[in-house]
């Protein structure tokens, strides 16, 4: 029988991870609940078959294999068993699984839910997913599952630093943090994207050797990079196709640059605030992340496009 075919888009080996993980840790997956409470919230049970022809569905299983003779199965054997498809195609259970783990009523202790999508997050972010709270019960955030978005997902996947100084889990790991505090904290969300990029600019001309102010500001460090990578508008050729859209895009990367440090300096996190300042949306911190990103991973990818030039 050939193997069946799957369009899911978090992988086997990320899967296994996460899970080889939660077993090194001892993590109880179930939390506080029984393991028939906690795969009830999830599945339909009484639906799903028995694996013997004692019982009529997983339901009877799992009540005589976990709670009647709790020792039958392995604390672990939810991870491989094919009813839940945990590690088959669909990343649907997969990832519903995980945000369960997290939830308050299954885990109710914040700083251990926190730390444990901490974990979550570096795996996934490699598939381009990530875990981020969507409200909120009694003061706790309730997580589900958001993709990345796919065209930084894309660069991603693709670049690397020849010379080892950023690294494409670095940079994932960044635009990570960023998106899982758009809705739990959009104010860090701003000066995380802001250290971003900054962090971005430096990391760049410290692997070519450029010198820069320590107290050199975000635009100064834009406008260094753009100069050190030929980025400048008038470096583009005026009888090139689209040469006016594309200086106009360039020009405009200060701007945004420039927006982002404002932002930060009003509402984001590292500048003191009054009191009775208001803070933005989500919303507002969606944009300035997804500028940033925008940013971030284009300058990454122009590097990584001049380092490959120059080792070749």
């Amino acid at each position: 029988m050939s193997k069946e075919k799957c369009s899911n888009t978090i992988s086997e080996a990320t899967r296994r991870n996460i899970f080889d993980y939660l077993r090194a840790e001892r993590v109880d997956w179930a939390g506080r609940l029984q393991e028939t409470d906690f795969l009830s919230r999830l599945y339909h049970l009484d639906e799903l078959p028995s694996n013997g022809y004692r019982f009529k569905s997983m339901l009877d299983d799992m009540w005589q294999h976990r709670v009647n003779n709790p020792m039958d199965w392995d604390d672990d054997w939810v991870y491989g068993d094919k009813r839940l498809d945990l590690l088959g195609c669909s990343d649907e259970a997969f990832l519903n699984f995980l945000a369960e783990t997290l939830h308050p009523i299954v885990r109710p202790d914040g700083e251990e839910a926190a730390a444990l999508m901490a974990v979550f997050n570096d795996v996934l972010a490699v598939d381009g997913w990530q875990m981020v709270p969507e409200g909120r019960i009694a003061g706790r955030p309730v997580y589900a599952a958001q993709q990345l978005v796919p065209s930084t997902v894309g660069v991603l996947e693709s670049a690397h630093d020849p010379s080892g100084a950023l690294s494409t889990e670095y940079v994932m790991h960044q635009v990570t943090r960023m998106q899982a505090a758009i809705q739990s904290d959009p104010e860090l969300a701003i000066g995380t994207a802001k250290e971003f990029v900054e962090t971005i600019r430096k990391t760049i001309l410290d692997a070519l050797g450029k010198s820069f102010s320590k107290n050199a500001d975000l635009l100064s460090l834009v406008k260094q990079v753009r100069a050190e990578l030929q980025l400048l508008p008038e470096s583009i050729n005026d009888r090139a196709k689209g040469a006016a859209t594309v200086k106009r895009i360039l020009s405009n990367l200060g701007t945004a640059a420039q927006g982002l440090a404002e932002l930060r300096g009003l509402y984001g996190t590292g500048h003191g605030r009054s009191a009775g300042s208001g803070g933005l949306q989500s919303r507002h911190a969606r944009l300035a992340v997804g500028a940033a990103t925008t940013l971030g991973v284009f300058f990454f990818e122009t590097y990584q496009m001049r380092r490959e030039k120059e080792v070749s």
